[in-house]
Order: C-alpha cells, then structure tokens, then sequence
C-alpha cells in the first residue's frame, strides 16, 4: 500500500488537473484586462494577442534556424485567415503560404514578398493570378496536369514560374489526393523540364496532426533515399526542400472522456524536440545530396495560443445549464462535443471546476462551449473566455443564424483596439 505522501500517477491518457490548472492561470491572472476588452467593445469577441503571436513565431524560427544552414518560414495562412494576424507576421520575417485564389489575393493585398501556393486543384484563374506575380510567388505543384494547365496561362503570358513538386508522403485512403508518388518523381521532373516555361527549384511534403516529429522523421529518410538514386541534373535544380507544418502544441490534444470532468490527453512535444529531431535527420539524409534552403509551413503552433473567444452569459437556465451570446457558428463546427478546452467564469473566477452546461444560443442542441467552467458560480451577464483557440476556429466561422464576432487587438497589457468589420 502506498504512504500517505505517496501520489499514484494518473494515467497518461487522462490530463491532470496540475496541466490545466497551469494552463489557465496565467489567463486568470491577466482576467482584468480581458474583462475590460468586453467592456469597451461587447461580446461575443475574437481576441488577437500580438505580443503573444510574435513570441511563437519568434520561438519557431529560432529553434530551427540556429540548427540548420538556411531556412524559410511561412504561415500557412488556413489556420487562421485573419489579414491583420498574416501581416503582423510578416513584420517578423515570415512568408505567407496559400492555398486559394482568395488567400493568395490577400496575401498580395498585405505586400508579402515571399509567398508560396499549395493544395490541390488549383483553377486555371487561380493559376493566372500567381502567373502575374512570378517575383512574388512560387507554385507548389500538385499534378503533372497542373503543371500543363500552369504551362498554358505562361505560354500566353509569355513569361516564366518558379515552380516546387509536391510528394505524396501517405498514399493511403484520402491522402491520395495530394501530390505525386515518389515513384514518379523522375519522370515527373522531366516532363517539367519539357514544358519550358517552368523553373523547377524544389520539392514539398506534409504530415498533418504532429504531435512528435516520427513521421516527418520517417519521410526525411525516406526522401533521402529517393534523391540518392536521383540524377546530378535533379540535385543540381533543387534549391529548397519544404517539410510542411503540422506541428502541434506542445500542449497536446485535449478531448472530453465519457466520464465527467475527466479528460483525454495526447501529449505533444516541445518545438524544440521537433527542431532537434527533425534537423538531425534532415542533416543525415537531405544535405549530404543537396545543399538546399529547408522551409516550414507552420500554422497552428504560431496562432492557436494568439487568439481567444470571450463570450457572455444571458441566460441562467438551471444550477447546471447556462445560455450565452455566442453560437457554434464562432468556431464553424461542433468542435467541443468532442474537444476539450476549459471554459473560465472571468467574473467569478476560481480553480475548481464546475459542472454545468454551457451552451450556445443557435437553434441547435450541437451548440455546446463545454460540460464545465472554472469560476465560484455563475449568473447572467458573467463574462467566459475560451482560451487558445485561435487555430483552425476563425478560418471556419460561418454566417449561421447568429452574427459573427468582432476582433479586438489587445497589443500590450494596457493597449487594445477594435478591428473594423
């Protein structure tokens, strides 16, 4: 039997109350300030942290730069699609990566000069778009037949296109849709030269959901192999090899359970961990073939802890069942019927963790923020915050029954404004 000072470790899938506590006091800590944003602008609101978001991207591009020879950084601009949070960025040194027309159109809009266009089934007029920007742009092909459609629009321009092929790194069930096998890499590569109006500079792969680096690990060595059997034509051309982003926060994912106030963890690591995995590995198996820039997309890991959702409460149903001002329509999708982010009473702000139903007001039973909120009570008017939930929320939200929320820029503890709509 264990003494009484000896603590039996929870198990590691379930998240402890020590991890959640730690993630949420530094909001609590900072609760006047977010209070006083709902004040001066209403809710239901977005908040953008800029200091927040140059600190991460800053984090980023440190971990990897300081262990690889030449690197890139661009934001995969899906995450979060705000313009004001890619142009903040971009003051940071980063290129904007898109993967629309309508992306591609904003991140011109904001001046990028570095800008990379991926995903699959790009239009012809998306094409011609990017074609008028070739000093701006570089195309992340998809297809051979891409390839062809994009050879079309430049014959008529009479201009050239720094282009990259993407590799397909999981050729299992829907995955398949994107980019070329390996195995056809070569005779992909020289069709590209074939066409003439191409300057083929660089390859592309991505994993999604990486909470550890394994997977992007096992791709590099797998793409070492591949351009070993390459010949000195193909290495010669190749002047950047992207490995996509992915990453997850280190925080890991968090679920809810069928056991209440007990939640499901999937740990992530630290971006350094990453840094120093994948840098080994790409120093084994890409750089003794080709000495070339290796570039990153990163998205979630730079904006999910940048932007948080202040709701309010407006009606108080039952002890355990409250209705607030905003819908899932803020987020797109029922995402906490099944994640778990806590909901924090800044008006009555505490530790524990309550039961109750906190519900949104769309005319739907699926409009659930969560089972449970941090705070000593709750009453109509308190102001909740989720926290962290800037990735992969603000891209989604949709004009569904209610209006969607404004964004205020909080820039410092003591500055914040309203973004016009």
């Amino acid at each position: 039997m264990p003494t009484a000072k000896t603590q039996i470790p929870a198990p590691p899938f379930f998240l402890s109350r020590e991890k959640v506590v730690e993630f949420i006091n530094p909001y609590l800590k900072n609760k006047g300030v977010y209070l006083d944003i709902a004040k001066a602008f209403g809710s239901p609101l977005y908040v953008l942290e800029t200091d927040v978001l140059a600190r991460k991207a800053e984090q980023f591009r440190a971990a990897f730069s300081h262990r690889l020879p030449e690197t890139a950084f661009f934001y995969a601009m899906k995450s979060n699609n705000l313009p004001h949070l890619s142009g903040h960025l971009l003051k940071h040194g980063f290129g904007l990566d898109v993967s629309s027309g309508v992306e591609l159109s904003v991140a011109l809009e904001l001046g990028a000069s570095s800008i990379i266009f991926s995903g699959p089934g790009k239009t012809i007029q998306e094409l011609a778009l990017a074609a008028q920007h070739p000093d701006r742009v570089l195309i992340l092909l998809d297809s051979i037949g891409e390839a062809k459609r994009l050879t079309s629009v430049l014959e008529k321009k009479q201009t050239r296109m720094p282009v990259g092929l993407r590799l397909n790194n999981n050729p299992e069930g829907l995955w398949r849709k994107f980019g070329v096998l390996p195995e056809h890499l070569l005779s992909a590569f020289k069709e590209i030269e074939t066409l003439g109006r191409l300057d083929f500079q660089g390859l592309q792969f991505h994993s999604s959901w990486n909470l550890n680096p394994d997977r992007q690990t096992a791709f590099i060595k797998k793409l070492g192999e591949i351009l070993s059997s390459m010949p000195k034509q193909f290495l010669d051309a190749v002047k950047f090899i992207d490995i996509g982003g992915g990453y997850w926060p280190a925080q890991g994912e968090w679920l809810l359970s069928n056991m209440p106030q007990n939640y499901i963890i999937d740990p992530g690591v630290s971006i350094d961990l990453f840094a120093k995995e994948l840098s080994s590995a790409i120093k084994a198996h890409i750089l003794p073939l080709t000495q070339c820039r290796i570039c990153f997309e990163p998205g979630r890991w730079i904006c999910n802890d940048a932007m948080h959702i202040l709701i309010q409460v407006v009606d108080c149903k039952e002890k355990d069942l409250v209705i607030t001002d905003a819908g899932g329509n803020t987020v797109g999708w029922e995402r906490y019927e099944t994640d778990y982010c806590p909901v924090l009473n800044l008006t009555r702000p505490s530790l524990s963790e309550k039961k109750c139903h906190i519900l949104g007001s769309l005319c739907t039973p699926h409009d659930v923020w969560g089972y449970g909120y941090f705070g000593s009570g709750i009453k109509e008017n308190d102001i909740l915050m989720i926290p962290a939930q800037g990735a992969y929320t603000y891209s989604l939200r949709q004009q569904f029954i209610k209006p969607i929320p404004r964004v205020a820029v909080k820039e410092s503890s003591n500055r914040y404004f309203l973004l016009p709509e």
